[in-house]
């Protein structure tokens, strides 16, 4: 997947509390999923992920294979469709074991303007960026009740706090993931699940450089930074594997900012 700079993959950490466990993700055939996927099959994790791009979908699977790692599963689900995004989660756990690790991923940042959104256009910026992680969590919460915990991962974003505009219902979803977080961390606490927020800042995925990244906009990060480097989807990758394992056990309800000092 995505180059992690100049430090050679070997640097970087293995959890070995990763290995063989279950778990899934939204959103990933591409982008950050697909990144997200592919770096907990590197630990050894069994992956089942949901998406509409099977073509996307199924050359990941074969790159994770050819890599000598656990070949994914995919599940095609869209995520906007509550039943058929539980019942790939219910495949999943049936096909791979029992799921302890959900990654929340899936979004659509697709640039709209305050006075033409629509309420059809707002539901569906709420189904496509924050009402699924409700329910993937709902789904999944069972079964990590009965593992003895678990660990959530749910994706927010930099725009819910810096000076985006040109989003607003996307920014509002990406807000209330934040309040969803927090709320479920201190409900699913005493079954030892962890419900976590990753903030990624400005992402560059191979969608942000075709549509969005263009050189005014890669100055005005660079400004917004402490760090003038691209933040890159290995990046944020890294953060959500430490979640996910046993490293960060007493880490819950809090958000994790991986924006290169952004906020």
């Amino acid at each position: 997947m995505t180059a992690p700079g100049t430090v050679p993959q070997a640097s970087y950490a293995v959890y070995p509390s990763l290995r063989d466990k279950v778990a899934f993700v939204s959103g990933g055939s591409t982008g950050l999923g697909a990144e997200f996927v592919a770096s907990l099959a590197a630990q050894g994790v069994r992956v089942g992920f949901a998406d509409i791009d099977e073509p996307g979908a199924k050359a990941l699977a074969a790159q994770v294979r050819e890599q000598g790692h656990p070949e994914p599963l995919f599940v095609p689900a869209d995520i906007r469709d509550v039943d058929a995004l539980q019942g790939g989660i219910r495949q999943v756990a049936e096909t791979l074991g029992p799921i302890s690790v959900l990654v929340n991923n899936a979004a659509n940042d697709q640039r709209h303007d305050s006075a033409e959104v629509t309420p059809a256009y707002w539901d569906e910026a709420m189904a496509v960026n924050l009402r699924h992680h409700f329910f993937a969590i709902q789904e999944a919460v069972p079964g990590m009740r009965a593992l003895g915990g678990g660990s959530i991962v749910n994706l927010g974003s930099v725009s819910a706090h810096a000076d985006f505009t040109g989003i607003p219902a996307y920014i509002t979803a990406k807000a209330g993931i934040e309040g969803m977080t927090r709320t479920l961390a201190r409900e699913l606490g005493p079954d030892r699940i962890r419900v976590n927020c990753v903030i990624p800042g400005w992402v560059l995925t191979e969608r942000q450089r075709t549509l969005w990244f263009t050189p005014e906009a890669a100055e005005n990060v660079k400004q917004a930074q402490c760090l003038e480097d691209n933040v890159m989807p290995a990046d944020v990758a890294r953060m959500v594997l430490w979640l996910a394992a046993a490293d960060s056990a007493m880490c819950t309800g809090q958000k994790w900012v991986v924006d290169g000092g952004w906020m």
